[in-house]
């Protein structure tokens, strides 16, 4: 089993200075807007892993960034294309990347946000941070998703029939719109992300989606959870499930936030897992 050490932040010899593209492309340290003053988060070394920066062609006139993690030496690996919340690629997404490639996974993690030409993890007000990600539109994000896929599936290192996509909050409804629209995603698993828009989309759903949520969690209703099951259920998604952890709130598995709930974070991840597992990707 993968064991994680902590740290207050990260470390120069985490991206090596020779990768000098992943070092610049992305903000070093965590997001300043949601970092708490007493978190310890977990930090995932790179030893035995490839981590660098890949630019994947998705039809705009600059391609999408993206922080990839992998092992180290040949063969092909199944790959988990992994969602940000709204402050984009910071250390919590590429520790995120760095625990699924220790685990024998590609992790690919595209910045979104890029057209906007903005820091966001360096944002501290979320009134600033609001309006760049609103430009981000829902038609653009599903295609950057399906190029990202496309761009796996010629990598010599990933199995180009094993692709699942996980995300987090913003990222999270970012997961089911993948497992409806991207037909290269095999699952897909969704931490915390709004679902109301998407209750009378369930019947699209084609890869199934396992959604972890919290029972506090203020601005995610109980109500909407429980419409969207229905609505899987109804349309016969039975691979799809929500589960939810009665005391966590939102962000119970960002170990930077002061949300995070250490026991809940691991089941999640333990769920997570065995969702790839019993659906083909590993």
């Amino acid at each position: 089993m993968l064991t994680l050490t902590r740290a207050h932040g990260t470390e120069p010899e985490d991206l090596h200075i020779g990768r000098r593209a992943a070092v610049t492309m992305f903000f070093a340290g965590y997001a300043v807007a949601a970092l708490a003053a007493d978190a310890t988060p977990i930090h995932t070394p790179d030893d035995g892993l490839i981590v660098e920066a890949a630019l994947i062609p998705n039809g705009a006139p600059k391609p999408l960034p993206a922080y990839v993690a992998r092992p180290k030496g040949t063969g092909r690996h199944a790959t988990i294309i992994v969602v940000n919340e709204i402050f984009g690629i910071h250390d919590y997404i590429k520790d995120i990347c760095r625990r699924l490639a220790k685990l024998g996974y590609v992790a690919v993690a595209p910045d979104f946000f890029y057209r906007s030409g903005v820091n966001l993890p360096a944002i501290s007000d979320f009134k600033q941070i609001m309006p760049i990600v609103a430009q981000a539109s829902d038609d653009q994000v599903d295609g950057d998703v399906k190029a990202t896929s496309a761009w796996i599936k010629k990598q010599s290192f990933a199995r180009p029939d094993r692709i699942g996509i996980t995300g987090f909050c913003w990222g999270g409804a970012v997961v089911w719109r993948a497992a409806m629209v991207d037909p290269d995603i095999r699952a897909g698993v969704a931490w915390y992300g709004h679902v109301e828009k998407l209750i009378m989309r369930a019947g699209e759903v084609h890869s199934p989606v396992l959604g972890l949520y919290g029972g506090q969690d203020q601005g995610i209703s109980q109500d909407s959870l429980a419409a969207m099951t229905k609505a899987l259920t109804m349309t016969g998604k039975t691979g799809s499930s929500i589960h939810v952890y009665p005391d966590a709130g939102h962000g119970f598995h960002a170990d930077y936030r002061s949300s995070y709930n250490e026991a809940d974070a691991k089941d999640g991840w333990a769920r997570m897992l065995a969702h790839f597992k019993a659906n083909g990707v590993v």
